[in-house]
């Protein structure tokens, strides 16, 4: 029987491509998603992978979904926190409702489906949990205070929840893209984007199937000594 995998922020960018990933290599996956219920649709007519719809920052929704995706389809061995939001602005500018969250979100997240799953796979004595950090949350990003703590955040958190699985089989690792061809980056003006561009010393933006091929290696039998780790995907843009 296929394991199943959860992907938060599944239905668009780079969660649709770890969800194609981690489907195509043969897991049963659950696409979590927040925002557009026709865009959630479109996903699942064009992939026929479930979705379930609520905010990973609430932590009893989180509990619940999850429980219903286990019913469903079976046990959650396989976690791809990668729901994130941005809330830019310089401290001076930016609320606490801004900061609130953003850290709920994108580090509150992972905590939440954490502890939905990580007892499960400690018991049955197999599981994986990537969390996607960020190149803003190694080397820091002007505005983005509560952002770049968040994935900052999401590094030790990685750290740290790695030594409690690792006796237990479970693995628990961190991706840290650079700046990748999404819609989010698109939206960035054109000269803008290419003075990021120029400090990338491959050249161009990443894509979204580079980072899902690092994190189905992640997930895979063949990343069993592979724990506590931060992989950057950067394209060289910051060595860390």
């Amino acid at each position: 029987m296929a394991r199943v995998a959860l992907v938060t922020g599944g239905t668009r960018g780079i969660g649709e491509a770890i969800c194609k990933g981690l489907q195509a290599a043969g897991f049963t996956v659950a696409a979590n998603y927040v925002g557009s219920d026709d865009r959630a649709k479109d996903f699942s007519e064009r992939t026929g992978m479930r979705t379930w719809k609520w905010n990973v920052a609430d932590h009893q929704a989180t509990l619940d979904n999850v429980a219903s995706i286990e019913a469903e389809l079976g046990p959650v061995d396989v976690v791809v926190n990668n729901a994130g939001i941005t809330r830019d602005g310089t401290l001076l500018k930016m609320t606490y409702e801004a900061w609130k969250e953003v850290m709920d979100v994108n580090l509150g997240g992972c905590f939440n489906t954490a502890k939905a799953t990580f007892p499960g796979m400690r018991q049955r004595g197999w599981g994986r949990i990537v969390n996607i950090g960020s190149i803003n949350g190694q080397a820091g990003q002007y505005g983005q205070v509560n952002y770049a703590a968040a994935k900052s955040g999401i590094h030790g958190f990685t750290k740290a929840l790695a030594q409690e699985g690792a006796k237990f089989g479970v693995t628990v690792n961190a991706i840290a893209p650079g700046y990748i061809d999404t819609d989010m980056v698109a939206a960035v003006p054109a000269d803008v984007l290419e003075k990021i561009v120029a400090k990338i010393p491959v050249g161009r933006l990443g894509h979204a199937e580079e980072i899902a091929r690092a994190v189905v290696f992640l997930c895979s039998e063949d990343a069993g000594f592979v724990t506590g780790s931060t992989m950057s995907v950067n394209g060289g843009q910051h060595m860390y």
